[in-house]
C-alpha cells in the first residue's frame, strides 16, 4: 500500500512494555529490536519498562501509560503464548474498551509464511482503550519484526493510504 509522501508525518509517542521472567532490560533483544524500528520510522520512544508474567503487574502498567496523555501507543512483547504464565492478552482484555480482532489474524498470517502451523501457538492482539492503542506481540525478535514490518510500520504512519491507525486517533474518544 501506498505512503502519500504529500502528507505530513505525525510521529508518535510509543510505550514499549515487555513481559518476561526470565529476561531484564539488558538482555531484551526483542524490546530492543522493537525500539530500534520504532525510531527509525521517525516516532519517539514514549516509555520503556519490563514486567513479570503477572496480570497484576501488566494491568497495572498499562493503566499508568493509557492514562498518560504523552503516550500515543503501547507496543509489549511477550507473554502470548499458550502456557500458564502468558497472560498478556487477558490483561489487555481487562483494560481495553475495544479489541482490533484483525491484528492477532493478520499477524499469524503473516508469521504463517515464515513459521508455518507454529503460528497458532501466538495469541497476539490489539486493541483500543481510553484513546491508546495497545498491541500485543510475541516475545521473539522474528515476531517483533514481523508485526513492525508487516503491520505497524505501514498502520501507525500517517502518510499510509487508504487509511491507518494514526489519522484516527482524534476519533478514539468519541461517543
Amino acid at each position: 500500500m501506498p505512503i502519500d509522501a504529500g502528507r505530513a508525518f505525525l510521529p508518535l509517542r510509543i510505550a514499549v512494555l515487555t513481559i518476561s521472567d526470565s529476561r531484564d532490560l539488558a538482555s531484551d533483544t526483542s524490546g530492543d529490536a522493537l525500539v530500534a524500528r520504532i525510531e527509525a520510522a521517525g516516532h519517539r520512544l514514549a516509555a520503556r519498562d519490563l514486567v513479570r508474567d503477572e496480570k497484576a503487574l501488566i494491568v497495572a502498567r498499562l493503566e499508568g501509560w493509557i492514562d498518560d496523555p504523552m503516550i500515543d501507543c503501547v507496543i509489549t512483547t511477550g507473554g502470548t503464548g499458550v502456557t500458564g504464565r502468558d497472560v498478556t492478552p487477558e490483561a489487555m482484555a481487562a483494560v481495553w474498551d475495544k479489541e482490533i480482532p484483525g491484528f492477532g489474524e493478520l499477524f499469524r498470517w503473516l508469521s504463517f509464511q515464515k513459521i508455518g502451523t507454529s503460528t497458532i501457538q501466538s495469541r497476539a492482539c490489539a486493541g483500543v482503550a481510553r484513546g491508546t492503542y495497545l498491541f500485543a506481540l510475541p516475545g521473539s525478535t522474528g515476531a517483533v519484526a514481523d508485526a513492525w514490518d508487516g503491520i505497524l510500520a505501514t498502520q501507525l504512519d500517517s502518510r499510509h493510504l487508504p487509511c491507518n491507525f494514526a489519522d484516527l486517533m482524534p476519533r478514539l474518544r468519541e461517543r
